[in-house]
């Protein structure tokens, strides 16, 4: 069964077949930056988990309609990790392969960040700390509206030395946003080293809570504690929520994780071909699982 729009058919996957979008994914987006020679390859790794579970199985989207009225929101607030949310995008219909396949051409309509000219994206981000401020006006047009949608924010931990950040985070309080969800992808690492060397943010949980968010932390690296944690969001209790997912810069790539250069930068023809062997590796041992269930 697939999930891909041409088919009409869009339904929330369990995690065996997370796994194994996921995997494919990872290997379109090294693909993707190697061919366009260009990209926040880290970061991108590091949020693809997220991305493939939030499209796959919780956000109300459909490529169809992208612009319905009751659809989720969703912000990606670290906008230089485009990559990743192309390659999500195009598999779920959104955009055209060929236009995927022109990504670091001239004149080509993806850009290095996201823009609203691109189906499914909601705003041009990218611009660190602009992405929450939008979500809060976003998730409290709908409250005001009485609409049912929910709004999505993912920033990345560099991210959060940005002061607006914090006017949102208290705004959203107010509010009382209980329909908005922030994600932090924290994997300690930005263009210029350690985030705690650069701007130390611990501890995240004790500000965030002082703002008075609801406060989870996850293993952004396992799928099926993405899927937990997301699904257990009480949706009711008059709080914005703040998830602190835990991840590996470079995540799926072994020469890649956690190091910081590969925060921007594209693998050599080696590296490119080491990168596709672990990934496709992984997709053979994942279909040779599925046969095994299937008997």
């Amino acid at each position: 069964m697939s999930i891909f729009a041409k088919d009409f058919e869009i339904y929330p996957m369990n995690y065996f077949e997370l796994r194994q979008k996921t995997e494919q994914l990872r290997l379109n987006l090294i693909n993707l930056i190697y061919s366009g020679r260009t990209g926040h390859t880290g970061g991108d790794l590091s949020v693809l988990n997220l991305l493939s579970v939030l499209y796959n199985r919780i956000l109300n989207v459909d490529p169809t309609q992208p612009k319905k009225k009751d659809r989720d929101r969703f912000v990606l607030s670290k906008g230089h990790c485009a990559e990743a949310l192309y390659c999500v995008l195009c598999d779920k219909g959104f955009i055209p392969k060929e236009e995927l396949d022109a990504y670091g051409s001239y004149h080509a309509h993806l850009g290095g960040h996201p823009d609203v000219t691109i189906p499914g994206v909601e705003i041009c981000s990218g611009a660190l700390g602009h992405g929450l401020s939008v979500g809060v006006g976003m998730a409290l047009s709908g409250k005001l509206s009485a609409e049912s949608y929910k709004t999505f924010v993912v920033m990345g931990d560099g991210e959060q030395a940005e002061g607006s950040i914090y006017e949102a985070a208290m705004a959203a309080n107010k509010f009382h946003l209980d329909h908005l969800v922030a994600v932090i992808d924290r994997n300690g690492l930005q263009i210029s080293g350690s985030t705690e060397d650069v701007m130390p943010l611990e501890s995240i949980r004790e500000r965030w809570t002082a703002f008075g968010w609801d406060v989870k932390e996850m293993n952004g690296d396992d799928i099926a504690d993405i899927i937990a944690t997301i699904e257990d969001i009480d949706f009711n209790n008059q709080k914005p929520h703040l998830i602190i997912s835990h991840t590996t810069k470079g995540l799926g790539v072994s020469f890649m994780e956690n190091v910081a250069k590969w925060h921007h930068g594209v693998p050599s023809e080696q590296q490119y071909l080491t990168a596709v062997a672990e990934i496709k590796e992984r997709i053979a041992l994942l279909e040779k699982e599925a046969k095994e269930e299937q008997k």
